[in-house]
């Protein structure tokens, strides 16, 4: 049962709170025995392989372990100041500029370390649990205190002495160290659950891309096709796509054209495809491919601009848009719902990425996407299936035109696209089935981000109930139930800086100095 202490003795200067009993607070100043800065200047020092130089880079939120993922070397300078920012044992290391307040705490030995300018160095007091501290420091009731210390108008930082000020609640050594165990064995599984999360996604990727190449193969709809009994051949669709084309053609010139595009034979396998389908160019299913509006877009306006940026996972994705409120612009690019967009000028990985536009809001869309004008016998949904699988991928690939920093697919190599083709009814089954597959990969995804919220918010609520005494039982608790005296922490405290005093005015170095000068 938590109550206020009321026998425990406080400076003047400190504020209780509602702290356990047997608690106390003390000023970090009061159990620090040494803090410091680290060593400007010292780019001149760095070195392929040496000391380690640590910096801003190797603390962390949310946990006291250094990171080394990221190392940087020194060849130190031999002197009083080398000496004086070397990191020991035991040390606990806080960043005082830029991101304020990480924390990491030396619990192996580093061999020779050093710390930069932007880090504070801070040795703990014998008879204390460091990392009892540092878990503290990186709770929010420790960021709290660091962060209203802050100063500055554009870079922020905090001086020794607000370390030295902020207040740190401590429980008897024993409940501290029982405390830190708590923390650490559950710690441990948020970090299991943390890394089983971030699995996730990447398996639903695979999720979603083995549909789609289910989908696309035929395999998807096998049963629906014995069901259906249909095994239609494509052979008489495409003949009657052609003559319908030539007949609207408007010229003897475009009549030509188009007879030309269904002389040319596909070079994918139509045998590895069920019984009639077979894989079919792109420019004989579609009768243009336009590209858009090349004007410079607005931040606001009547109408939004969709973008390259606004493709996303097969989606249109409606944030960041750019807008123009231009008439003639306006009609000339205006999508109609079912319309499948295709991204041909990008990055190297990311050119072709492709998304159809339902209607949800009105739209045009800008010159680096190519907007399929497909004709009714392809279905706009399984179009955007076939467009978003590996074996599109692989195709944009081979066909990609590169340049620095950036590929180009321009409309008559999409043209050449092989669709794995079928019925209008088989695509409308297909697009029917991978719709409600990806729904539940989407269901799963936001329970996976909800899950992952929640997860990166329970070290803080672990750290929270541990420095309000609630994680393990109290010291006093135990104490009246075994029915033994137990030592609280304002003894300890006295104790310590009694200890700290007696080594001041004797001028001779503390306990922890001489510990970590060997």
């Amino acid at each position: 049962m938590r109550a206020k202490a009321t026998t425990q003795t406080v400076r003047e200067d400190e504020t209780p709170g509602d702290l356990p009993e047997g608690w106390a607070l003390a000023p970090a100043g009061d159990v620090f025995t040494f803090v410091t800065s680290g060593s400007r200047g010292w780019a001149q020092y760095y070195a392929e392989t040496g000391a380690l130089f640590l910096r801003i880079a190797n603390l962390n939120h949310d946990d006291i372990a250094i990171d080394l993922s990221q190392k940087k070397y020194v060849n130190p300078p031999r002197s009083a100041e080398g000496t004086r920012t070397r990191v020991k044992l035991r040390d606990l290391l806080i960043s005082i500029t830029a991101d304020v307040g990480m924390v990491g705490l030396v619990k192996h030995d580093l061999g020779e370390a050093y710390i930069n300018q932007h880090i504070a160095l801070a040795r703990l007091a014998e008879g204390l649990d460091d990392a009892y501290v540092s878990w503290y420091i990186a709770s929010t009731g420790g960021q709290k205190q660091l962060g209203d210390l802050q100063r500055g108008a554009t870079k922020v930082g905090l001086g020794l002495d607000d370390i030295r000020s902020i207040n740190l609640p401590f429980a008897p050594l024993v409940e501290q160290r029982r405390i830190v165990a708590k923390i650490d064995e559950l710690l441990e599984k948020v970090n299991v659950s943390r890394e089983r999360l971030a699995k996730v996604p990447k398996i639903l990727r695979a999720f979603r891309q083995a549909v789609l190449a289910s989908a696309c193969s035929g395999r998807l709809t096998e049963d629906w096709r014995t069901e259906e009994a249909n095994t239609k051949d494509i052979a008489p669709i495409i003949s009657s796509i052609q003559k319908r084309r030539e007949s609207e053609a408007n010229s003897p010139k475009e009549k030509e054209r188009i007879r030309q595009i269904y002389t040319q034979s596909e070079e994918g396998d139509s045998g590895e495809l069920p019984e009639g389908w077979g894989f079919v160019r792109l420019n004989k299913l579609c009768s243009s491919f336009e590209y858009g509006t090349s004007a410079k877009s607005q931040p606001s306006g009547k109408v939004p601009v969709l973008r390259m940026g606004n493709i996303q996972g097969g989606k249109i994705n409606w944030t960041d848009l750019a807008y123009s409120s231009d008439r003639d612009e306006i009609r000339q690019y205006e999508l109609t719902p079912q319309t499948v967009l295709f991204n041909r000028t990008n990055s190297p990985e990311l050119v072709g990425k492709t998304a159809i536009y339902l209607g949800e809001h009105p739209a045009i869309f800008a010159g680096y996407l190519i907007k399929i004008n497909r004709l009714p016998e392809i279905d706009a949904r399984y179009l955007n299936f076939c467009l978003n699988t590996n074996y599109a991928r692989d195709f944009c690939s081979r066909v990609k035109t590169d340049a620095v920093g950036q590929s180009n697919i321009n409309a008559q190599k999409l043209g050449t696209f092989e669709v794995p083709f079928c019925t209008l009814g088989e695509q409308h089954e297909i697009a029917r089935r991978v719709e409600a597959l990806f729904k539940l990969a989407d269901a799963i995804e936001m329970r996976v981000a909800t899950a992952t919220w929640r997860t990166e918010k329970l070290t803080q609520a672990i750290l929270a109930k541990a420095f309000r005494g609630e994680l393990v039982p109290t010291e006093a608790e135990l104490a009246r139930r075994e029915r033994r005296t137990y030592e609280p922490a304002s003894a300890l405290l006295a104790r310590i800086r009694t200890a700290t005093n007696e080594d001041s005015n004797n001028g001779a170095p503390s306990k922890q100095e001489k510990r970590t000068a060997k």
